[in-house]
């Protein structure tokens, strides 16, 4: 009989990337790749690369752990996923991380805006709107883990301030600022008042490349003296900070290394998260054909392009492993001491209390690391006591280091339609508050959920 060229390995539900009607799919490998192939029958046969490492990706069930809940849903589940978000009571992970979009302005116009901000897009949310929505997720998860306060550009806010003040009195674990920088860099004053809102604090900078033309590309715009400005500002107040980078391939994916390396040279800088491209809003630039970068291409240029970790350091995300990887070190002095490569996948698996991994500083260097590595230890936030930031990771004592200790690399894929994968949809942990009250999946969100596309959507669950 004749051989098919590939291997089959799964089946799952995705999307037509023309219609977004819901349709059967494959996950193949074919050498080395692995892809998902689907058919529409109005738009025909799909192909899309999903990763480029078939070992990694069959690793990736290793670290799927128990799903975890929110305290309450706020939608029914009448159509499927992805068309009940939600939270509706068929998802399963709980917010570890959610937007609060306090404005739809923004100071830029970037080709590639998931969300459609600019000048003159959109509006500002009141004040009440926002706390309201601050409300509904102390209502979902009682104590959330990470908010983020996002936009548009969440420093044009005429309340800004107001809204951080209120956003304290919440018992938020932690507050992250995403924001592209401008205000931090033109204005020292800002950046200074900023820095009062720590501990628990900390900001999401936009840092997408050295390169101008690429900045052209991403950002419609040369931001190089932004960013190193931002950047001073924030290293004399050592305002923690994580250099987020949308990557393009062909693009910029050629700095990851040299991003890294800078990022470690910057005393306020705590890691770097990598965002792939996700198809939706503008792409101006972007060839869904060509561009698609894979979490595993991003995590094997990491590897390429640094000498700091190994194929061991960057591992899985427990809550959405399809979608998430980490990588966790360790700032001693002039040492980086990766930790994720001590990780037992069993120590992440359990929803059960956690131990608590002591950091012994009265021991020689060598003696303490053995400790702690024989242990499993993976740590994001690090203070007098190391608190867990990231719900599935362990608790850390470490008397003596601090969050200035920590650095830790995030690679964070975002599903789009063609990628689409209903298994790692359900598990999404990166949550948006939708402007109706709603908790809604980052990816899902950014396909069916912002203005105009709910209108298709109601089409589609109608047809």
């Amino acid at each position: 009989m004749p051989a098919k060229n590939y291997t089959y390995y799964d089946f799952t539900i995705s999307l037509c990337p023309e219609c977004l009607q819901r349709i059967d799919a494959k996950i193949i490998f074919e050498g080395e790749k692995v892809f998902m192939t689907k058919t529409c029958k109005d738009h025909g046969f799909f192909k899309v690369l999903i990763a480029s490492d078939v070992a990694y990706y069959k690793n990736i069930r290793n670290y799927n752990k128990l799903g975890e809940a929110p305290l309450k849903v706020n939608t029914y589940t009448n159509y499927g996923c992805p068309y009940d978000c939600g939270l509706c009571a068929d998802h399963e992970q709980h917010s570890c991380l959610t937007l609060i979009e306090i404005t739809d302005r923004c100071n830029l116009t970037c080709p590639t805006c998931y969300a459609m901000s600019s000048p003159h897009y959109g509006r500002h949310r009141t004040v009440a709107e926002i706390e309201r929505m601050f409300d509904i997720i102390v209502e979902n998860e009682g104590e959330p883990d990470v908010i983020q306060i996002s936009g548009g550009e969440p420093t044009l806010h005429p309340d800004f301030f107001e809204i951080m003040d209120i956003a304290k009195t919440k018992p938020f674990k932690h507050i992250m600022l995403n924001t592209n920088g401008i205000r931090i860099a033109k204005d020292k004053e800002f950046a200074a008042k900023l820095a009062t809102y720590m501990p628990d604090f900390e900001i999401y900078l936009q840092f997408d490349s050295f390169k101008p033309e690429a900045l052209e590309v991403l950002r419609g715009k040369d931001l190089t003296d932004i960013r190193i400005q931002a950047l001073e500002h924030l290293n004399e107040l050592n305002l923690s900070t994580t250099l987020v980078v949308t990557l393009q391939k062909g693009l910029n994916d050629d700095e990851i290394g040299k991003i890294i390396e800078y990022a470690l040279k910057q005393p306020c800088i705590r890691g770097v998260t990598f965002q792939p491209i996700q198809v939706a809003g503008r792409n101006e630039h972007f060839n869904a054909e060509t561009d698609r970068l894979t979490l595993t291409d991003v995590r094997t240029e990491i590897l390429k392009q640094t000498s700091i970790f190994n194929e061991n350091d960057i591992i899985p995300v427990p809550c959405n492993p399809d979608a998430l990887a980490m990588a966790y070190a360790l700032k001693l002095g002039d040492q980086v001491l990766p930790m994720t490569r001590f990780i037992d996948p069993k120590m992440l698996l359990s929803n059960e209390s956690k131990n608590t991994i002591v950091y012994e500083q009265d021991k020689g260097l060598h003696e303490q690391l053995i400790n702690i590595f024989s242990t499993g230890i993976s740590v994001d936030k690090v203070r007098e006591n190391i608190n867990q930031l990231l719900c599935c990771l362990p608790n850390v004592s470490a008397p003596g280091l601090t969050y200035n200790n920590l650095f830790r690399i995030i690679i964070m894929r975002f599903i789009d339609a063609y990628d689409f994968d209903v298994r790692a949809i359900k598990k999404s942990c990166v949550h948006i508050v939708h402007k109706d009250g709603r908790v809604i999946p980052f990816e899902t969100m950014n396909l069916f959920y912002r203005d105009e596309k709910e209108t298709h959507l109601k089409k589609l669950i109608q047809a």
